[in-house]
Formats: structure tokens, sequence, C-alpha cells
């Protein structure tokens, strides 16, 4: 048994499962996250698959990780781990690098043979002295108690070691203490139609965990600070989750069908999965042929009345883009979800990036305003979603939600929330007086500068809309240069016009510092995090994080102009530093950038603020 002293108390905690891509360390990260959120810990994850599809088993290519952050005041996923779980060499030798000094490594050291060490590209039989490694490190039989486990299961050998991944886990409950009830309710449920698979995965972690209890090493176990959270009822939910029940939500409170069109396309497919479940809420969730047939099913199915989605990420985005302009030109509700990955082309699939903002506000022919906005977190993908269907319906225009693959794969403690608290989303409808034959389809709300949405099958609306040029007055088609001058104004002031319709650009952190932090979409957590770090070191730092891209929030310019320095971190070369410094000349925008397919780390965003500020 352990000693108390070798027990440390943290308020938070960061857990790295990592192993081949077979080995299951999503599901037992995803189940760890659950547990963990059940307790009333805040989460955050970072699930980092492999780039390669079916890469050779035990090399360092085919290595899939899932990271996460558990306890108190967490916004990220950490920059490191306090333990790690590593199932092979090759996911030792891939990860070792993210571990605190002091920390915990989990081996199955039945996976430390010669041949595996050869696969893993290590020069020697001692991995753990050629890597330089000082931690604690356990040691544990992972494949042979497994295999013990399950003698008498009748279950054949592949199926048997399936089973790894939940003997880690169980020893990971035990070190954090996390009750094994919990685990087990979530395997039952991931297992519902798989009785036999469930009982032996539930005696696998039993099994883990009384390992855990039995050792007779000397290793640090951990109590994790939880805070009280809000009453509620709670669930850990990843982005893309968060987006498609956002959708549903919004659907509701317009009265409108909600209507996918979209086409699989990682990581946003699963978006298209959550809705497809979602029959029994109204909602028609059609995979489409290919991404352009994805868009133009959901025009259609805006032009007929329903709530409009497609989803997609950045090379889908590139082929929806004319489409996109013929809803703008028929100024119908769209929303369009792109949850960005690293390009160009193909690019890096499962990695993120915030590389597609110029191609969100700019990539259509012509004049094409589109408002954009992007979410701040995994959960913060459910008001985000909301509001991308509130602002389209409301201003009658397509809108882009840009997520991207760190937050859509990332999960984090969500309160469920109610009904009542998002508001009511008001489509703007022919009104009844109008139904007489007098109304036309570019009649517009003088303040906003809105269209009516009328649904084919109205008595008294029969219209047509469509990709030519209309007269601003009739909307018959016209071609007069001065009448397409005039339309081409009015779509650009209706977007601009929504800035009055957003909340203002809040600023948190120290009130008196002269240098600011900005940041927009999926880099809050980090950013938030550093600032954070930033004041407690002595160096005065304000932040403020942009949800509302384009168009911006109206107080935008008078923020900006408050502060000595504008440091502004994405996740790009520059793209949204650059967006700001057109509009905003006068500020010197400073700039921190990275393009690696993985998120900030908060130290390099610490590190390269102090050199700034210290210039």
């Amino acid at each position: 048994m352990l000693e108390k002293a070798n027990v440390k108390e943290l308020d938070k905690v960061v857990v790295r499962f990592s192993g081949d891509s077979g080995d299951g360390m999503q599901l037992a990260g995803n189940i760890f996250t659950n547990v963990s959120a059940g307790l009333g810990n805040q989460v955050s994850t970072f699930p980092d698959y492999p780039a390669e599809i079916r890469a050779p088993q035990g090399s360092l290519s085919g290595v899939s990780g899932f990271q996460v952050s558990v306890g108190s005041g967490v916004h990220t996923p950490g920059d490191s781990c306090d333990v790690l779980i590593a199932m092979n060499p090759a996911a030792l030798k891939q990860n070792v690098k993210f571990l605190k000094p002091g920390g915990v490594i989990i081996v199955d050291i039945d996976s430390f043979k010669e041949a595996d060490l050869r696969k893993a590209m290590f020069e020697t039989d001692e991995p753990f002295k050629e890597l330089g490694i000082t931690a604690q490190v356990l040691e544990v039989p992972v494949t042979a108690m497994t295999k013990a486990a399950l003698a008498d299961s009748g279950l054949d050998n592949k199926a048997v070691l399936k089973c790894r991944n939940i003997f880690a886990l169980g020893l990971v409950c035990w070190l954090f203490d996390r009750p094994l009830e919990l685990a087990k309710r979530h395997l039952k449920n991931k297992f519902a139609k798989k009785p036999a698979v469930y009982e032996a995965n539930a005696k696998v972690l039993d099994a883990g965990f009384d390992y855990g209890h039995n050792i007779h090493a000397s290793v640090s176990t951990y109590r994790i600070e939880t805070e009280d959270p809000r009453p509620g009822v709670y669930t850990d939910i990843n982005g893309n989750t968060a987006t498609a029940w956002g959708l549903i939500m919004a659907s509701e409170k317009c009265g409108r069908p909600l209507f996918l069109g979209s086409y699989p396309i990682t990581p946003a497919t699963d978006i298209l999965h959550e809705l497809a479940k979602r029959k029994d809420l109204g909602v028609k969730a059609c995979q489409m042929e290919d991404e352009i047939a994805g868009v133009c099913s959901a025009i259609g199915a805006a032009f007929a009345g329903n709530l409009a989605v497609t989803s997609t990420s950045g090379p889908g985005l590139a082929l929806k883009s004319e489409s996109i302009g013929l809803a703008v030109m028929a100024e119908l509700p769209l929303v369009v979800i792109d949850v960005q990955r690293g390009g160009p082309s193909t690019g890096l699939p499962t990695k993120t990036e915030q590389t597609d903002l110029m191609q969100a506000i700019y990539g259509r022919n012509g004049e094409s305003p589109v408002a954009v906005v992007a979410p701040a977190s995994p959960t913060d993908c459910f008001t985000m979603a909301f509001e991308a269907c509130r602002i389209a319906v409301e201003h009658m225009t397509p809108v882009i939600l840009l997520s991207d693959a760190f937050i859509g794969n990332g999960s984090s403690a969500w309160r469920v929330p109610d009904a009542d608290e998002f508001p009511e989303i008001h489509t703007p409808d022919v009104p009844a007086d109008m139904r007489d034959g007098s109304w036309r389809p570019y009649m517009r709300d003088e303040k906003t500068k809105v269209r009516c949405w009328a649904v084919p099958g109205t008595e008294g609306t029969a219209h047509r809309i469509g990709g030519l040029e209309k007269d601003a007055v009739t909307g018959g088609i016209s071609t007069d240069p001065a009448n397409h001058e005039k339309m081409v104004g009015i779509r650009r002031e209706k977007i601009a016009r929504i800035a009055d319709d957003i909340p203002q650009l809040e600023v948190i952190g120290n009130a008196d510092a002269d240098t600011l932090l900005v940041g927009w979409g999926g880099t809050y957590g980090h950013l938030h995090t550093a600032t954070d770090e930033l004041n407690a070191s002595g160096r005065p730092v304000a932040f403020a994080h942009f949800r509302y891209i384009n168009p911006l929030p109206a107080n935008t310019g008078e923020v900006l102009g408050r502060y000595k320095r504008v440091i502004v971190a994405e996740l790009n070369t520059g793209m949204f530093a650059d967006y700001l410094q057109a509009k905003y000349p006068r500020v010197e925008m400073h700039r921190i950038n990275k393009v690696q397919g993985q998120p900030f780390m908060v130290r390099e965003i610490v590190d390269r603020v102090s050199e700034i500020i210290e210039k």
C-alpha cells in the first residue's frame, strides 16, 4: 500500500493517454473525463489523432494521444502532463516530452520487447535510459494482467487484447480516486448491445483498479480539488456535439425545422452523425454526394422555410464558395459550419489551425459579404451555433461558424441550459397586411436592411429569387449599373448593421495594463490562462477575445485604441491581425503566430508576450 506522504494535493492534474491508434486511448480518455466531470471537476481535453490512416502497428507515426486536465480553474488541457500512460515504446518516445518534471509514467511493460523497441526506432534495449527519463516509472504488465483477468471469459485473443486500455483506465482511476461505478456506467452505455464485451471490460476495469491497490512500488497518487458548481445537470461534451445541440435549440426557438445538408469530412463529420440521430426532434440530416450538393440542398431548404445548415472543413468551404454567393444574392438564411484543420489542400486532416479566416470573410467571387462568428471553447460551440442561427434568420444572411479541430474534438464539462436561458428567434415573416399582392421580395426593414422570409405556399407571397442581380424595388432581374451598385451597398450595409445586434467587446485581466492580448475562436483557454499567469508574475496584461468576426463588435476601435501595445495571437500567419490592421490602421499590431497543426502552449504565449513587453 502507498504511504500517505506520496499523496499530492493539486488544484488540477493533467493525464495523457497514448498508444497505437487501435489501442482505445480516446475511449479510455473520454471515460476518465466523463467520470471526472460527473464529480464536479472542470475538464478540458485534447484528442491528438495520428495524421496517417492505419499506420503500421507500433510505429511512431501511428501514435494516438488523449490529454485531459481535471480540477478547478481549468481552461486548457495543459501544456504538460502529471501522468503519462504509454501503451508501447512508440507512445513513450513520442509523448515523454509532454511529461512534467517529477511526473509519473505508466507503461505496459509487456509491449516493450526487442521487436517493439526496433519499431519505435530505439537504438538500445534500455528505452528509459536512452530517453534520459528521470520520472517515476511504473512498469505494469498490462497485457498479461488483462489476459489473466479474462482467462475464463470465452473471448478470443484479439478481443481480450482490445481490453488493455480499460485495464489502464482502472489503474488511472485508482491513481486519482475515481469511483468505478461511474466508469462502468459509461462502459455499459458504450457496449449496450454487446453485454459480453461489457462484462469483460468491467472485469478488466476492476483488475486495473485492484492492481493499483496491491502494488508495492513508490509512486505518487493525487487528490484533485473540486469546485462547487452552479446547480444543474452537468455532462462532458465535445465541441461538435455541442454545435449540433445548439442548432437544435435554435430550431426550437425559431419554430422552423432543422435541415442539415452535408458531406463527411474530418474533423466535422461528428456533427452530421449527431444530427442524424435526432429524427425524434424533427431534424432532417442528409448525407449528400459531395460538398456542393450539401450546400445546395441546404439553400433549397432555406428557400422552403427550414433552418438550413451545412457542415464542412476548409477544403469543403472552398467547394461551397460559389453556392454561398448564391445565398448572399438571394438573401437567404444559411449557416455554414467550418471545423478548421491544417491545410492547404488535404493538409493535416486531424490537426487544428485557424487558417480559414480570410476564406470565410472574403473567399467568394464578387462583393459577397457574410457574417462570421467563432466559438471560444467546446461548450461555447453550443452558444455560438445558436447565435449563428439567430443572426442568419433575423438578418436573412449566410453566417459562417468558424470552429476548429481543437475545440470540435475537445471537450469540457457543460451545464445543460434551461430553454428560457436562450431568447426566441424572430423570423422576418411577410406582414399579414402585405399578403394581398403588394409585397415584393426585396422590400426591406429600413433600420436593419433585412428583407422578409416568404415561405413558398404562403398566400400572396409568390416570388422568384436567384443568382442574377435584382431590381431594388420590383425584384425583377436587372442589369442596370446604378441598381447593381445600390444592391451591393445594401447587402454590405445589412451585414455591417449586425454590429448593433451583438454584444460589445469585453476586456478582462488587469484594468490598468497598457498591453492588450487579443485572440479569437478556439485559442481562448490558452490565452486566458496566459493572461492570468502574466498578471500573477507582475506583467500587467489585459485580454480581449473575439467571437464575432464580421462584423466586429461596435466598440472594437475604442477598445484597441486604449492600449500602448496590442498583441494578436492566432494559429495562422497573422490573418486576424491583418484584418484588424486594415480596419484600424492607427493601431500597431504585434503578432504571435503558430502554424504547426497544434494548439498553443500557455508557456509559448507567456514567453512571447514577455519578450514584446520588454522590448
